[in-house]
């Protein structure tokens, strides 16, 4: 009876335990969640910005650096996808000679915005705790790098203008850049809230 007792004391504990660090946890979610959706209200793309964020809830929490680094870290994700994609299409045959000519311009555009949105992600660890001039630095930095892959993005889809580039490839090309030029955009967007706040 004593040990019947004493077992169920322990899992008692146990549960109410299990119950409160569930609650803690959740609650800590909760609040990292508002804490996305309220920062994405500064981006063009809010509802794609909360989407692409809130699986990071987690590390993210309320830290506006973290924040940063990670809407950076998945615009970089989305770009170097879309540069595997566009590689292969450059190895792809019976492709048009101008539609080949635009697919190996936008796979170079590509390669330039993924080295520079890896520049930015460098450039933001490098910071570290950084004030003052030394951070505005580091943010311009990482500003111009960002706007200047916004450009590549551009530049690729208007390298498919006119209604002899229509088809396939055009399309999936165009829906990848699209994106990535979205998440590059709410990144900036975040980006440069969080310099002016500094």
């Amino acid at each position: 009876m004593v040990k019947s007792s004493f077992v169920s004391l322990i899992l008692s504990i146990l549960y109410i335990a299990s119950t409160a660090t569930s609650a803690s946890t959740t609650s800590s979610s909760a609040s990292a969640a508002n804490f996305i959706k309220a920062s994405c209200t500064a981006t063009t793309y809010p509802a794609l910005c909360v989407q692409s964020l809130s699986l990071y809830a987690t590390s993210i929490n309320q830290s506006p650096r973290q924040l940063i680094q990670t809407a950076l870290a998945v615009s970089l994700d989305k770009a170097q996808s879309t540069k595997t994609f566009v590689y292969k299409l450059t190895r792809f045959n019976g492709v048009q000679p101008r539609e080949k000519a635009a697919i190996k311009d936008c796979f170079e555009e590509i390669d330039d915005t993924v080295d520079r949105l890896a520049k930015s992600v460098k450039e933001l660890k490098s910071m570290g705790s950084s004030k003052g001039k030394d951070f505005q630095w580091h943010i311009s930095n990482v500003q111009t790098w960002i706007s200047a892959g916004l450009t590549d993005e551009n530049t690729c889809v208007d390298g498919f203008a006119g209604k002899a580039l229509n088809g396939r490839i055009k399309n999936s090309i165009k829906a990848r850049f699209v994106h990535v030029e979205r998440v590059t955009s709410n990144a900036l967007a975040l980006i440069n809230k969080f310099g002016s706040k500094y």
